[in-house]
């Protein structure tokens, strides 16, 4: 249950005063919703200082400045030219411009003779000063109502920002002062202010003091992270009270896979298995995540922990976000598992009738034990008996609901997730602080370096009879273009690129692109890794898991327009053969500088770890991994980049609080818990599943 001291957090937008049936839509659509809370973490994105009171010849083009001035002139807009009004006082004269301003309202409010104070940006205008639709105009009587110092809000149409700071107004005179949550040593250390306090500093400033307003902000971005940390920690300690089956190693079939293996698996890769097993075999659910580059061999370490729950008599679901990486993950699997008799599947929406009907019997029947899918594993008539361990691969690509409906298909199974998007741990803390991290950074001895070069499309011709000659060799090519039509990328488009390409390479050229059925994605897929065909060309949809050993080279067509996590996956599509492999990055020129050093960075190491750093350094948080992400946190003070350090020390001070006091029964506890309910309005989604 709700404390009811933070009731009025939860009051309703239209319980403002002002806030009726119309500006409530509009209210809610700016602030992203429907609440009180809403309303006040819709925060500042800068102030205005408004007490330079200047006269006008003091006033200086580029600033803001508050002036009283007599109104000298007021010239009505005509064809092409604005209204002006011109304001003297004992210094000089200003002109205040406005462009499509009612007539009347002007004749209103610009009294020929009648003093004004008018607050805005200061231009230049043929060598005089000009103030272009001033922020505000009032009479001197009014001079009160003028702010000193003014938030400027991010804003949306059908809304003032003077409407929308009274509404803020409005809210903050009706919540109430909360028992402080933070460390009294954090706090006195960092010189917070305290909850209240720090929303009322960054949104009724009474100076415009901007080391203030930053001091603020860390406050309530700290609140943000202990938040979440505290709901995640007690998550955690529900799944340590539920049961889950405990699945001893399987040493002998470990020992019979790793043996029958053409590699050696690396010491990363059997760590990250140790602590796997570890994990599965205790009587508690598994939550981890296995991350790794590009071709670090993940597949092998959720194969290894398939068997140890098959050796158990238990199903492992396997399901991936593509039905092409489904396939292609249910023929691996069943390669390193085919030593010890585990039989594995593959079940996608391709799969109707009869053919769906006998996979699910044999899965019924036991006499199928690891099951790949794509959503397909959590439909209604898929039954999974002795559903023991959930491996969902490339899990970014799911949101919270996809694994809760596939978790759900069993008794509390383990989970296990991969990802082939390396992250920075900062960004890992904060969007996987859910889960145990193991992290596999070597790659197999096998796998080849692939040498990567940059060569602007200029060069494009010379490219394509390269291409054309490697084919002739024998090898087989992927050319990666960043639209599907030509009316977004012109010749770059795949079904333009796909006609030159054939009419240059002397064997077919295949296409692939997300508006293809999937039958007609995988059959082009097949005839490159056959050999039937010499070249695929495709979008960004083979970005992720697309195995075909033999393919040595891929040109990635506008790769200044790609972020640098997507140009890394994309160049891992090659080099997972025997063979020396290459990957061109084909650039419009010029570019810019941010363009020039991510291409330059990619050049330079194919350590996926590195390049999520860089990447993380130079976007920020963003859209690092290359993708919108489902399911991950948004938050609404915290800045993943900024604040990495609160995160830290969050996560510290609620494992503290939570071994002391796990109930938050205590003073602090109680705070705390408040702290959680006031942000789990955008942290539910991370804890649901382990709840």
């Amino acid at each position: 249950m709700r404390d009811p001291v933070l009731y009025p957090f939860y009051a309703d937008l239209s319980s403002l005063p002002g806030v009726g049936p119309k500006v409530r839509p509009v209210l809610a659509r700016l602030i992203g919703g429907e609440t009180w809370l809403d309303l006040l973490f819709h925060l500042p994105v800068s102030w205005i200082d408004r007490r330079n009171r200047a006269t006008i010849d003091l006033a200086q083009v580029g600033e803001v400045a508050t002036i009283t001035g007599t109104v000298d002139k007021l010239e009505h807009a005509r064809a092409t030219f604005p209204a002006r009004i011109r304001l003297r006082d004992d210094t000089g004269y200003i002109t205040l411009t406005y462009f499509h301003a009612n007539r009347q309202w002007l004749e209103r409010t610009f009294k020929i003779g009648e003093t004004i104070i008018a607050s805005g940006l200061i231009g230049d205008y043929k060598g005089g000063r000009q103030m272009t639709h001033p922020d505000h105009v009032v009479t001197p009587d009014k001079d009160d109502e003028l702010p000193e110092v003014e938030p400027v809000y991010p804003m949306t149409a059908n809304l003032t920002s003077k409407a929308l700071r009274k509404f803020l107004a409005a809210a903050l005179d009706g919540i109430p002062d909360l028992d402080e949550w933070i460390d009294a040593h954090l706090l006195k250390r960092n010189n917070w202010p305290a909850f209240k306090q720090a929303l009322l500093r960054l949104h009724r400033p009474k100076i415009y003091d901007p080391e203030g307003f930053e001091i603020a902000r860390q406050r309530l971005a700290y609140d943000e992270a202990l938040a979440r940390e505290m709901a995640m920690g007690q998550a955690r300690l529900a799944r340590e009270r539920r049961f889950s089956r405990a699945i001893p190693r399987a040493i002998g079939a470990e020992r019979n896979i790793i043996e029958a293996l053409p590699f050696k698996p690396t010491r990363g890769q059997m760590d990250a298995y140790s602590e796997v097993a570890i994990d599965i075999g205790r009587p508690v659910p598994m939550r981890r995540m296995i991350q790794g580059d590009v071709g670090s061999g993940k597949t092998l370490v959720a194969a290894l922990a398939a068997a140890q729950v098959a050796a158990d008599g238990g199903i492992t679901a396997f399901m991936s976000p593509t039905e092409v990486l489904a396939r292609q993950q249910a023929e691996a699997i069943g390669r390193f598992l085919a030593p010890v008799g585990i039989r594995v599947a593959a079940l996608t929406g391709r799969d109707k009738g009869v053919a769906r009907e006998a996979i699910l019997n044999d899965v019924r029947s036991g006499k199928i034990q690891v099951l790949s899918g794509t959503q397909a594993l959590y439909q209604s008539d898929v039954d999974l008996p002795d559903l023991s361990l959930v491996v969902i691969d490339e899990q970014h690509r799911f949101g919270v609901a996809d694994r809760m409906k596939l978790n759900a298909k069993g008794a509390s199974p383990h989970m296990l997730v991969m990802s082939a998007t390396p992250i920075p741990r900062t960004m890992a803390l904060a969007v996987h602080g859910d889960l145990d991290i193991s992290v596999i950074r070597e790659k197999p001895a096998n796998r080849q370096e692939v040498t990567t070069a940059a060569v602007p499309d200029t060069r494009i011709d010379e490219v394509m009879a390269a291409i054309a000659r490697a084919v002739d060799r024998g090898e087989r090519a992927f050319w990666i273009c960043p639209a599907v039509d030509s009316e977004d990328a012109g010749d770059a488009a795949t079904v333009a690129r796909r006609d030159v390409l054939a009419s240059i390479v002397n064997a077919p050229v295949e296409m692939v692109h997300g508006r293809m059925l999937g039958p007609d994605r995988d059959a082009a897929l097949d005839k490159l890794r056959t050999g039937e065909a010499g070249v695929l060309v495709a979008t960004t949809v083979i970005e992720v898991g697309v195995d075909v050993p033999e393919a040595t080279i891929i040109v990635i067509e506008h790769a200044e327009k790609f972020g640098l996590a997507q140009l890394h996956q994309l160049r891992g599509r090659v080099g997972r053969g025997d063979k020396a492999s290459s990957c061109l990055l084909l650039y419009q020129a010029p570019l810019t500088e941010g363009g020039k050093e991510r291409l330059d960075i990619l050049r330079k190491t194919t350590d996926g770890f590195e390049i999520a750093e860089a990447d993380f350094r130079l976007r920020g948080p963003g859209d690092l991994l290359g993708l919108r992400q489902s399911g991950l946190p948004t938050f609404r003070v915290l800045n993943i980049s900024e604040d990495a350090n609160l995160i830290e020390t969050a996560r510290t001070d609620a494992k503290s609080v939570l071994m002391a006091d796990p109930r938050l029964e205590g003073a602090r506890g109680a705070a705390i818990g408040r702290a959680r309910d006031l942000f789990a309005p955008r942290i539910a989604s991370m804890v649901t599943e382990n709840e």
